[in-house]
């Protein structure tokens, strides 16, 4: 993956259009809202948002996580006589960002984008889990709180990288956490199959303080999912 373009940057920026709904230039994604009460502890709907004010010494680290089960293998008979190894998923976390200077840029496994915390972009994603096999978090990103001020926008993502057959199987959930507020939840418990990337949610710098926004949004792939929120990456070919 390269470093962003200057005339991609430029592009997007001048081109934003209401196609998306997000200020891009691209076409919106397959919006899916859900029926059940758990699929947001506060933000039920896509489009749905919450504004957080931060302390008088600010905000403390942000941590973004995001969690999978690992679903049973689909086994024949004789695979079931040795009980059948489950199924690999490489359900990944990633984020677009955008800082206050115009800095944008990208964190996922896919490219080896882990960014730094002592440094701009002042967030770090997690070493790659492969597997949603352990307790809590498979993922996390973290913000630093003391560079909030530094951060304009991130856009939270996550996508089937490889060995996942459905969504519906590993039932993704994205949880923020920001100290000495209550936890928030995004629980995908409606998906859509065709679709491998999710828009999951944006944190937006609102006058110092989180304006946090539902997006459950899914798209074909990266690209369109830029396209739709206007950060201007180029994408290419390549393997974690």
């Amino acid at each position: 993956m390269a470093d962003v373009s200057t005339r991609g940057l430029m592009a997007a920026t001048r081109g934003r259009a209401k196609f998306s709904g997000h200020g891009g230039l691209g076409a919106a994604g397959k919006r899916v809202a859900s029926g059940a009460a758990d699929n947001c502890d506060l933000l039920s709907e896509p489009g749905a948002s919450i504004a957080i004010t931060p302390g008088q010494r600010g905000f403390e680290d942000i941590t973004i996580g995001a969690a999978w089960d690992e679903p049973p293998a689909e086994v024949g008979f004789f695979a079931k006589l040795f009980k059948g190894a489950p199924q690999g998923v490489d359900l990944d976390l990633g984020c677009f960002y955008e800082l206050a200077d115009g800095q944008r840029g990208v964190l996922q496994a896919f490219g080896n984008k882990f960014g730094r915390l002592d440094a701009p972009p002042w967030m770090r994603l997690s070493e790659d889990a492969r597997s949603g096999e352990a307790e809590g978090d498979d993922e996390h990103i973290t913000i630093s709180g003391a560079h909030w001020d530094d951060v304009r926008r991130v856009l939270i993502y996550i996508y089937i990288y490889d060995g996942a057959p459905r969504w519906s199987a590993i039932k993704p959930r994205v949880m923020l956490d920001i100290p000495g507020e209550n936890d928030l939840a995004v629980i995908l418990s409606v998906h859509n199959d065709r679709l491998p990337v999710c828009a999951v949610g944006g944190l937006e710098n609102v006058r110092g303080g989180i304006k946090l926004t539902n997006h459950t949004e899914y798209f074909p792939g990266h690209l369109e999912m830029d396209r739709a929120f206007g950060f201007g990456m180029p994408w290419g070919d390549g393997r974690k």
